[in-house]
This record gives C-alpha cells, sequence and structure tokens, in this order.
C-alpha cells in the first residue's frame, strides 16, 4: 500500500477528527485587503503531530486546540452528522450567464470563506460578464481559492469540471485556517478519504471544510456558523 492509500480520516461519534496516515497539519490565514476583503491563504507554520494518527477537536471546547483532550466526554456534544455524503447534487445549482465559463453553487458545502465576492463586485456578475477575458480571469481565481469547493467551474458545457492545482505543500494535508482573529474551520486538501462515524465514506473531493467550533448546522461540515457567532470570536484561540 502506498502512502497516499493511507490516509483517512474517520469520524468519532460524538467526538473527533481521528487523523491517520502521518497527515501533515499546516496553519493558514487569509490575506486581506484594506477593506477586509479575503484575497488568497498565507501560509504560516506547520504544527508538529503525533506519528502515525492524531485526534483533532470537533466540539470546539478543547484546551489543547487544534488537537482533542477528552472535553467532549464531559461536557456534552451533538457531533450528529447530517451533511449530504454521496456528492449528489441536490443542493447544486449553475449561476446565469457565462462566456466560455460555466459556475455551479453548492450551498452544502459552503461555508462562507468570502472569497466569491469583493466590495464592488461578485462572482454572480463576473460569471455575467465572463465575455471579458480579465472578469472570468478574476471568476476562476475566486472559485480556485474557495477552501470549501461549494464552487466549481467548466469552460465549456461538455468539458469537466476544473478542480485547482493546489500547491505541492498544501496537497494532501489538513489546514487550521483563521481570518484574523477568528478561527476557522479545516481545510482537507488532495481527496483524503473521509468516512462517518455509522462507517458511511464521503465521496472523496479536492478541497473540503470540517467544521471544529461544534456549532455547524451541517456536521461534519463547516456552514460558517463560527464567521457569525460573536462568541466564537473571542473564544477562538489556539
Amino acid at each position: 500500500m502506498d502512502e497516499k492509500n493511507k490516509l483517512k480520516i474517520t469520524i468519532i461519534k460524538n467526538g473527533p477528527y481521528l487523523v491517520e496516515g502521518d497527515v501533515p497539519l499546516v496553519r493558514k490565514t487569509q490575506i486581506v485587503s484594506e477593506y477586509g476583503e479575503p484575497l488568497t491563504w498565507q501560509t504560516l507554520d506547520k504544527i508538529e503531530t503525533p506519528p502515525e494518527s492524531y485526534a483533532l477537536c470537533r466540539c470546539g471546547n478543547s484546551k489543547h486546540k487544534p488537537f482533542c483532550d477528552g472535553t467532549h466526554q464531559r461536557v456534552p456534544f451533538d457531533g450528529k452528522e447530517t451533511a449530504i455524503t454521496d456528492g449528489s447534487d441536490e443542493n447544486k445549482r449553475k449561476l446565469p450567464g457565462g462566456k466560455h465559463l460555466i459556475v455551479y453553487v453548492d450551498s452544502d458545502l459552503c461555508m462562507s470563506s468570502g472569497f466569491c465576492n469583493l466590495r464592488n463586485i461578485g462572482i454572480v456578475n463576473l460569471v455575467i460578464d465572463s465575455e471579458d477575458t480579465m472578469k472570468r480571469s478574476l471568476a476562476m481565481a475566486m472559485i480556485e481559492r474557495c477552501p470549501s469547493g461549494a464552487l466549481t467551474y467548466q469552460i465549456e458545457p461538455d468539458e469537466p469540471e476544473i478542480e485547482p492545482d493546489l500547491p505541492k505543500q498544501i496537497a494532501d494535508s489538513i489546514e487550521i485556517t483563521s481570518d484574523g482573529p477568528i478561527e476557522g474551520p479545516l481545510w482537507v486538501t488532495g481527496y483524503i478519504p473521509i468516512v462517518r462515524s455509522d462507517g458511511m465514506p464521503f465521496v472523496a473531493r479536492n478541497r473540503v471544510t470540517l467544521c471544529r467550533c461544534g456549532q455547524s448546522r451541517n456536521k461534519p461540515l463547516c456552514d460558517g456558523t463560527h464567521r457569525h457567532n460573536a462568541e466564537w470570536k473571542s473564544f477562538w484561540k489556539e
């Protein structure tokens, strides 16, 4: 078995994420404009992990974040997993317009990272005006920086959807994300297998975001709750 096939994330019922296969753990943060608009990602550092396997907090109450310290066993945590696992297109819709650019949004994956909108233009208008090469290029860049994979695109209807070629240093890894003082989800990249607590596998994805504040209504996926709950803004300290 090659090293790639050893990588796996298993969700423990009402407990942590069990990471197997010596998956690198990296800390990343958003680079934002002077207006607070997300522009790109910056790698801060690599977090040292135990060999072979480690457990990451899912309830949001660990005193040893990002690692689990067993707090979920003392503080009640409902980690029920309700997110769609089979990769169905139930919540996927096509944005209107588009010239040499067809964009889809999957609302079940979205975690409100903010890369799809600048203060004076957003992905919707960019797609409508995508006959303009500059606007088409900006739309593609926005989509490829979306950590959750909620945004995807294809050039023509009969062509496959295009996934970004992730930099080698973050492929097959888990990123601990943040937006300034606000700690964000786990950003899992490189089609690492994710298995629910009932043994049901998620469809493999190049990028997906997992909740680590414990408050998502779409567990185990992040739904952006951490960005809208003021309590968590001050709580999330590693």
